[in-house]
């Protein structure tokens, strides 16, 4: 029942086509340190589902990805990621644009083992225009109404960063929004969480502890200790998102080469020494927690 595992453990079980899912929400508890292991592999051509944040550019940036599905790509006080805007307004990925709502019933169609789930989210909108491949179903009741049938997002494989995990893969995630994490975890075929502290067994007794763990242990492939494995992320209570190493990789995004520069400083020197190399881990512990 020992589930914990090593992030090149993780990347070397993943295979170039894939269907991957990442948890968290733009900026917020991204699981930068598997993205980084992604990145140092030779894994390509593969799919990429996410309510997006740097983990979408920086695998469209390095030629990782063929096709993006995705309700936004956003660092959040930059608009637009700028690696995905470049790759993107150059064509170098396909890109499947969603309604966050449509992308949210996509995943709880796959978690539910539907083919689809009917909605009137997309009706009289661009969204069949640019995905020309979705249908609609009329309901079979008296209402006789037409319907958008939103596709199931089946995932191979989910990602996803919590704040404490134990080695039977129960989790525990701190703050006041859980994203859709739980979505991603049930619409896939193996779930991978990276955690910031990693435990024998977490107590889930009490109520303030049993509500954050997001997702069932049955859920959940393998563990990875990942200390301040959301970085530049946000990781909720324990660390903000790093607004300095954010503002230097949309000024390396707009600069010749800018994308080999930033994987030379930052990914490829492996993960034991990332931390040193984005300032420290006390300055990126002592990160300002953004409020709203």
């Amino acid at each position: 029942m020992n589930k914990q595992m090593k992030l090149d453990e993780v990347v070397a079980s993943l295979r170039d086509g894939m269907t991957i899912g990442f948890g968290g929400w733009g900026p917020r508890r991204k699981p930068m340190a598997l993205v980084r292991e992604i990145l140092r592999s030779d894994l390509k051509d593969l799919t990429i589902v996410a309510f997006g944040g740097p983990e979408v550019g920086m695998l469209c940036a390095a030629g990782k990805a063929r096709r993006v599905i995705y309700g936004f790509v956003s660092l959040d006080f930059i608009p637009i990621e700028p690696f995905f805007r470049k790759t993107r307004e150059t064509g170098g990925v396909q890109a499947s644009e969603l309604d966050e709502g449509l992308l949210l019933l996509g995943l709880q169609a796959a978690g539910h083992r539907l083919p689809f789930l009917p909605t009137r989210v997309g009706l009289g909108s661009d969204v069949t225009t640019i995905n020309p491949e979705f249908r609609t179903v009329r309901s079979p009741y008296e209402d006789g109404e037409t319907l958008l049938a939103m596709p199931a997002i089946k995932l191979d494989v989910a990602l996803i960063h919590v704040t404490r995990a134990d080695r039977l893969g129960n989790t525990q995630t701190d703050g006041p929004d859980p994203f859709f994490d739980a979505l991603f975890a049930g619409a896939a075929e193996r779930c991978y969480v990276t955690t910031e502290e990693l435990f024998d067994r977490l107590d889930h007794t009490h109520p303030e502890t049993a509500t954050s763990n997001l997702f069932p242990r049955y859920c959940v492939t393998g563990v990875v200790e990942a200390p301040l494995g959301a970085h530049p992320t946000t990781a909720h209570d324990l660390y903000g998102w790093d607004v300095d190493h954010f503002k230097e990789y949309a000024t390396l995004a707009a600069a010749e080469g800018g994308w080999n520069s930033y994987f030379q400083k930052y990914v490829a020197g492996g993960e034991s020494s990332y931390a040193d190399r984005a300032g420290g881990a006390d300055r990126i512990r002592n990160l300002p927690i953004p409020t709203f």
